[in-house]
């Protein structure tokens, strides 16, 4: 099997412990990744505003440089590229007057009218390889953690795109299960974490991250899961201040689902780069007797 992928920017960078536990566990699973040639930033943010195309170019090129690999399927990991990318493509798909006027303005670029389908990661898991498939492939159970998925903003908003209802959290969880982690019913998986507030108003993005950590520690979750290089920076960045102001009684490890992934299937502890994770992470895992690099 071999599908085209779009990593996006952070990926390169600062979530190389995202990438890297994804791309292992696709080779594991038999699954020939292409990433895309000469593909650029997304954009991170769709734009709200109707008439804003010049906003939609970016990841209207991606699109474009999928339908070149002769691709039906691409395939991506960051929460908010995917978001990025599948209302990118609605738009192409439904509107003739802005897919007329991106692809006209595009004069270089081959026409794009929404022929590539945009698929995130999990839900690749879930329809093209299969829970019974992987649960095969386990080697190390994860079966002495108590795990809550964070779906954050972009997974499931808006419904057009979500990689399923909302309010529904299954394929994530579906996932966990499979990996042999019991997972908790978490009532804040889709609240905001601050997103870019962060950068703006450091203190609004704080409250969001405390309402969640709070409602894990109230849960006395071992950690936290999640898909989004933003959410997992913002969820990291306040615990220690939250902590100090015992606001939070323990620090929450926060993983992507990939790395807990890659570890399920008896990948070497490297592949998960728990380096660029809080320091937590790295210590729940040795004290659940996994092998940390």
């Amino acid at each position: 099997m071999k599908i085209s992928y779009y990593p996006g920017c952070t990926l390169k960078t600062k979530a190389k412990n995202l990438e890297e536990a994804a791309l292992a566990s696709m080779e594991a699973l038999g699954v020939e990744v292409r990433e895309l040639d000469r593909w650029n930033c997304c954009g991170a943010v769709h734009s709200l505003t109707d008439d804003d195309l010049i906003h939609q170019v970016a990841p209207v090129r991606d699109l474009v440089r999928a339908k070149e690999h002769g691709t039906d399927t691409l395939v991506t990991l960051c929460s908010m590229c995917y978001n990025t990318l599948a209302r990118a493509n609605l738009m192409m798909k439904n509107d003739e007057v802005k897919r007329d006027t991106i692809n006209r303005f595009m004069d270089e670029e081959i026409d794009y009218a929404g022929e590539v389908e945009v698929v995130h990661f999990m839900t690749f898991l879930k329809t093209h390889i299969g829970w019974d498939k992987i649960g095969q492939k386990i080697k190390k159970p994860l079966e002495n953690m108590k795990l809550a998925t964070y779906y954050g903003c972009t997974l499931q908003r808006p419904a057009e795109v979500g990689i399923e209802p909302m309010g529904r959290f299954e394929i994530m969880t579906q996932l966990l299960e499979t990996l042999g982690a019991p997972v908790v019913d978490f009532p804040a998986a889709d609240s905001c974490c601050g997103s870019y507030q962060v950068l703006g108003a450091p203190d609004s993005a704080r409250r969001a991250t405390e309402k969640i950590l709070g409602t894990a520690d109230r849960l006395e979750v071992d950690a936290l899961v999640t898909s989004c290089p933003l959410c997992e920076f913002n969820l990291e960045k306040h615990q220690a201040e939250l902590i100090r102001r015992e606001t939070l009684s323990k620090a929450v490890p926060v993983f992507y689902f990939t790395q807990l992934l890659a570890l399920a299937l008896g990948l070497g502890p490297e592949v998960c780069r728990l380096e660029l994770n809080d320091g937590s992470a790295a210590q729940f895992l040795k004290s659940r007797n996994y092998a940390v690099a």
